[in-house]
């Protein structure tokens, strides 16, 4: 079969598409407005797999990648885009995943971002965590933060992420982007000497060990701010998420540490809306006195009830009131608003007043 991936991800482009899936036995699939949807197209071969996959690959990847079984990469498509990969076996056979990376990176008001975000990264120092589950937009968001302190701030941000997404170019600040693999062995030792790369800004892809976690957190009292994610589904899941990772005799001086150094929680998820594409929820946690005091208490359980009050006043927000004014305007519908819901219950209570 002649197909080559050029093609292959001008399809992606075309469709408006985020993921593209490459599976033996199975036509390419396209992921459109979070569903997948198969092209019509010849069901793929295990060899036919490997030789698309294999004809983007350098000989230090393929050989990585057969001595792992596993590879991440980023990688550019001239006049197309850039693509975030993936490659996996499945059955002793290869397979992939590519995510299209935006070229344009979005500003805040483009994605349609709260206010708060711009009060928030106007801090010199401190930790703000996106979170989310996977594909859930957290990079295009951090991008779009990043991208507003790039056009209004002297700033040296440095990035460290597995693989590297988006690639900013330098207006008023100065980025240094660093992938693993390629530019340094691991988070926590690229975190390590960061701090003597005389940053004002550190985007984390991922704090995936305690190490990280540790790390960032110094960084962030030490004077930086500090960007993270993790794959969590609540602002108040986040937080105990992060104080977990720790031994039990660590929790209270993590505890301490997060109550001073932590800027915000956003935990965020994409849902489809009425009549096709997709919109972003956030759950906003801002950190202040009362906040900080719950947290430094061990009352992480108070979080929500604190993020209901003055909502207006602090910047906060439930996911739960976000879904409700959407479905008021009538953006989602009922059954999407409880499938993501993190309080169905409390939603539904809502909903049967509808």
């Amino acid at each position: 079969m002649q197909l080559d991936m050029t093609s292959l991800f001008k399809t992606v482009v075309a469709h408006n598409a985020s993921d593209l899936h490459l599976v033996m036995n199975s036509e390419p699939q396209v992921r459109i407005d979070g569903r997948l949807v198969p092209l019509n197209l010849p069901k793929l071969t295990g060899q036919e797999v490997q030789e698309i996959c294999y004809s983007l690959l350098t000989e230090k990847q393929k050989k990585e990648f057969e001595e792992n079984l596993e590879l991440d990469f980023a990688f550019n498509v001239p006049n197309i885009g850039r693509f975030r990969a993936n490659y996996y076996r499945t059955l002793d056979n290869v397979a992939a995943a590519f995510r299209i990376i935006p070229g344009q990176i979005p500003s805040i008001d483009d994605l349609g971002l709260p206010e708060i975000f711009k009060t928030i990264i106007q801090r010199e120092k401190g930790l703000i965590l996106v979170t989310g589950p996977t594909g859930s937009g957290k990079s295009t968001t951090l991008a779009a933060m990043l991208n507003e302190i790039n056009e209004k701030e002297h700033k040296h941000i440095i990035t460290i992420e597995d693989p590297v997404e988006f690639i900013h170019q330098n207006k008023k600040s100065l980025f240094s982007h660093r992938e693993l693999g390629l530019d340094t062995k691991s988070y926590a030792n690229a975190l390590k000497y960061a701090l003597r790369e005389d940053p004002d800004v550190i985007l984390i892809g991922e704090m995936r060990d305690q190490e990280t976690i540790q790390a960032a957190l110094t960084a962030a009292e030490t004077g930086h701010l500090v960007f993270g994610t993790l794959h969590t589904n609540s602002a108040p899941g986040t937080i105990n998420r992060i104080i977990d990772v720790f031994p039990g005799d660590s929790q209270p001086q993590i505890r301490a540490q997060l109550s001073t150094s932590l800027v915000a929680v956003i935990s965020q998820a994409l849902l489809p809306k009425i009549g096709g594409g997709r919109i972003a929820v956030h759950e906003i946690l801002i950190n202040n006195p009362a906040v900080a005091n719950l947290i430094r208490e061990n009352k992480i359980h108070q979080l929500y009830s604190q993020m209901q009050l003055n909502q207006q006043q602090t910047g906060m927000q439930t996911q739960t009131k976000v879904l409700q004014k959407l479905l008021l305007s009538r953006i989602i519908d009922k059954s999407t608003a409880l499938k993501y819901s993190n309080k169905p219950d409390e939603l539904m209570t809502f909903i049967r007043h509808l």
